[in-house]
């Protein structure tokens, strides 16, 4: 395998755009923070990529100690890509970036595809910084559903579908509204009192929506 490209700078930022400054690097951790995923899998949730490319970056990922390639038992038999403890140490860096290219999600640009975990993360902050307490929330807009650990230590930090344990809250909100939230321009309590979004659950997260 060829030799990275790198910056040949003694700086921190440097350093660290040399692992995961390459187009397409962090929005493969963006996927990847859902937990184990299959080659096609992630391919199919970056659209745009080439399988070239995916499979170049993922390669580089994985000798960088960002990820790690493994076999699932049968009867799966696939192969799968997670992230490493180093790889996850990237969550906060997704968080920062997303709030900070937030603005620039004002206009859906009729070339852009559309993904309803793709509010996770943003989500995932929202209700961290709302310190509602931990627990599992599903997700559901006209995109498709998803679901969030919140205040999760280990593992993923959310998934595709339906939460696979019971959830501890779900809410039901339209696409324009879960974009407002994760915008910051509307709060997610604001938006429960003005029944912008649903909650139903009988868990403390559910009840910490709704300020029972």
């Amino acid at each position: 395998m060829p030799p990275r490209r790198r910056y040949d700078q003694y700086c921190s930022a440097a350093r660290a755009l040399d692992l995961v400054g390459d187009r397409w690097t962090l929005l493969i951790v963006r996927e990847l923070l859902a937990g184990p995923r299959r080659y096609t899998d992630l391919h199919a949730d970056l659209p745009g990529v080439s399988t070239d490319v995916l499979a170049s970056r993922l390669k580089d990922m994985e000798r960088d100690g960002l990820t790690a390639r493994r076999k699932l038992p049968p009867p799966g038999a696939a192969y799968v890509y997670e992230l490493t403890p180093r790889g996850r140490d990237l969550l906060p860096v997704l968080h920062a970036l997303g709030e900070w290219g937030s603005f620039e999600l004002a206009e859906l640009r009729p070339t852009d595809a559309v993904r309803a975990h793709w509010s996770a993360l943003p989500l995932l902050a929202v209700l961290g910084a709302a310190e509602l307490g931990a627990g599992v929330a599903e997700v559901s807009t006209e995109d498709g559903e998803f679901h969030l650990y919140v205040g999760a230590e280990d593992g993923p930090v959310y998934g595709h579908g339906p939460a696979p344990v019971a959830a501890d809250a779900r809410l039901v909100m339209d696409a324009a509204t879960c974009a407002e939230v994760c915008r910051g321009e509307m709060g997610i309590a604001d938006a429960v009192r003005a029944g912008r979004v649903t909650v139903t659950g009988d868990g403390a997260l559910a009840k910490a929506l709704r300020a029972d």
